[in-house]
């Protein structure tokens, strides 16, 4: 876990929508998307519930995004 994807998954908890957040982050929904794939894996959770109308975050994922807010701060 590093700083780049503390913002990605706050950004997507913003914005509700992973284009968005990319477009946030200067980065392409693709590289978003995979990077935080690989944090979920590593961290053997899903911080996000996807379909292709919304993006949910997970109960454990509130609290993982809340901590990233505080770092970044």
């Amino acid at each position: 876990m590093n700083i780049r994807d503390l913002k990605y998954i706050t950004a997507v908890d913003r914005l509700k929508s992973f284009r968005k957040a990319a477009d946030a982050c200067f980065v392409s929904q693709p590289t978003l998307s995979m990077q935080i794939k690989k944090l979920e894996a590593t961290l053997g959770i899903k911080i996000f519930e996807r379909n292709n109308k919304q993006v949910l975050v997970t109960e454990l994922g509130q609290q993982i995004i809340s901590s990233a807010q505080l770092v970044l701060k």
